[in-house]
C-alpha cells in the first residue's frame, strides 16, 4: 500500500496515457497481442509478489508492474470506449 501511496501520480499518468492510446488505436486486430501482454504482466507481478528480486531492483520491478497494470487497464478501457462510442455510418446521400 505504501508503494501505491508514493506512485499514485505515475499510475494516474499511466492510466490517462493508456486511455488516450486505447482511444486512438482501438482494439487490436489479433487477440494474441493482448494475451501475450497479459501473460507477461502476470509473470512480472508473480515475480514481484514472490519477492524473488531483492533490494532496489525489487522496488523497481514492483513499481514497473504497478505502472504497467495502470497503463494496460487504461488501454483496454480506452479501446472499449472507442468501440462502444462508434457511430453507425450514415447512408450515402442519394442524388
Amino acid at each position: 500500500m505504501l508503494l501505491l501511496a508514493g506512485l499514485w501520480p505515475g499510475s494516474l499518468a499511466a492510466l490517462v496515457l493508456g486511455l488516450a492510446v486505447g482511444g486512438f488505436t482501438g482494439l487490436p486486430a489479433r487477440p494474441a497481442i493482448p494475451a501475450a501482454l497479459g501473460v507477461a504482466t502476470l509473470a512480472l507481478a508473480a515475480l514481484a509478489i514472490a519477492g524473488i528480486v531483492p533490494g532496489v531492483q525489487g522496488f523497481w520491478l514492483e513499481s514497473a508492474v504497478a505502472i504497467l497494470v495502470s497503463y494496460l487497464a487504461g488501454c483496454a478501457l480506452g479501446a472499449l470506449a472507442r468501440r462502444s462510442a462508434r457511430v453507425r455510418p450514415h447512408d450515402p446521400p442519394t442524388s
